[in-house]
């Protein structure tokens, strides 16, 4: 009996080796990822936007391809971050990337699953592109080049209020009622007035 036990044992001292020679370098990728990911969201916390983007990129760097709705999910947050680091032309430019990479998974499977990530990645764009339009105008670039920004942020904005009532979310509605009011009165706003104000936070 004791033979039989050393046996297996001995068995499985092989077998494990070979599982961390094997398994292990993924093991401390992920590691890693989930380390630059704590980093990145400590930053946002403390509202360190310069430090945060770095690190969500260390970590988008390392996670898995296949991951893909994570890979959506950090694409996001490092936007997001991208948007309070005075790198919003860049972070624009990535929402509009993602917002069209979950509209083309429509008949998916993920469809559903993806319905929330949409929402949000909508409401940041909507939110990019209201302040683009409001850096632009003040920069006084032609409204042909304005314009199609707010029209953008306006029907995603509308969008989003229309989601809400229909899932009767009374403070979402509210909100986005709100910012499309915002988009509205920005591009109807005299230019004379727009410069008085104050920029709005991101």
């Amino acid at each position: 009996m004791r033979r039989t036990l050393l046996a297996g044992w001995l068995m499985l001292l092989p077998m494990g080796g070979l599982y961390h020679l094997v398994a292990g370098p993924a093991h401390r990728e992920m590691d890693l990822i989930g380390d630059s990911l704590r980093e990145a969201r400590q930053h946002v916390a403390n509202e360190q936007w310069f430090e945060a983007v770095p690190a969500f990129e260390k970590a988008l760097e390392g996670m898995p391809e296949e991951l893909t709705r994570e890979n959506r999910a950090l694409r996001l947050e490092l936007a997001q971050a991208k948007m309070n680091a005075s790198k919003l032309p860049d972070a624009h430019a990535d929402l509009k990337g993602l917002l069209d990479e979950l509209l083309a998974d429509d008949e998916s499977a993920d469809r559903e699953s993806n319905a929330r990530l949409e929402r949000e990645v909508r409401e940041t764009l909507a939110n990019s592109q209201f302040y683009m339009t409001w850096l632009m105008r003040l920069e006084g670039l032609p409204a042909s080049e304005w314009e199609p920004e707010i029209e953008s942020a306006r029907q995603n904005y509308r969008m989003l209020a229309a989601t809400a009532e229909q899932a009767g979310d009374s403070a979402a509605l509210e909100e986005q009622q709100k910012n499309l009011e915002a988009a509205i009165k920005l591009a109807r706003l005299d230019l004379g007035d727009l410069q008085g104000l104050p920029l709005p936070n991101q």
